[in-house]
């Protein structure tokens, strides 16, 4: 947390975008997470490029929409807030990451179908 607040980054609990999204808000949820973590369970409607690519995909992002960036419990996402909002995006971590957004009792978009044990 101390490191996310003393880079100027701004957060939003996963009540306050459950709200947002749901009031029709037009974010851009970038998922900065691998591709097989995408796979398992995504925030429906997010966009995926992992942090590893994020420098060359830029032209995927934005100027004129707040973005809302996620990973798995908010470290990766912060690291890319960091430096998108130092290019002047505006940029918003999800706190906690997906791992919070689901145990707060949210949705999550799974992109595979469920796997069960034998």
């Amino acid at each position: 947390m101390f490191f996310q607040q003393s880079a100027g980054i701004e957060n939003i609990a996963p009540e306050q975008l459950a709200e947002r999204l749901q009031a029709g808000d037009d974010l851009f949820l970038l998922d900065v997470r691998t591709p097989l973590e995408h796979a398992a369970y995504a925030l429906e409607g997010s966009h995926l490029i992992p942090i590893e690519e994020l420098g060359q995909r830029l032209h995927e992002l934005p100027q004129d929409r707040e973005i809302v960036v996620y990973c798995r419990v908010g470290s990766r996402s912060a690291y890319a807030c960091m430096h998108l909002a130092r290019m002047g995006y505006r940029v918003r971590n999800l706190e906690g990451g997906v791992l919070l957004w689901s145990t707060s009792g949210m949705a999550t978009a799974p992109s595979l179908p469920a796997m069960t044990r034998a």
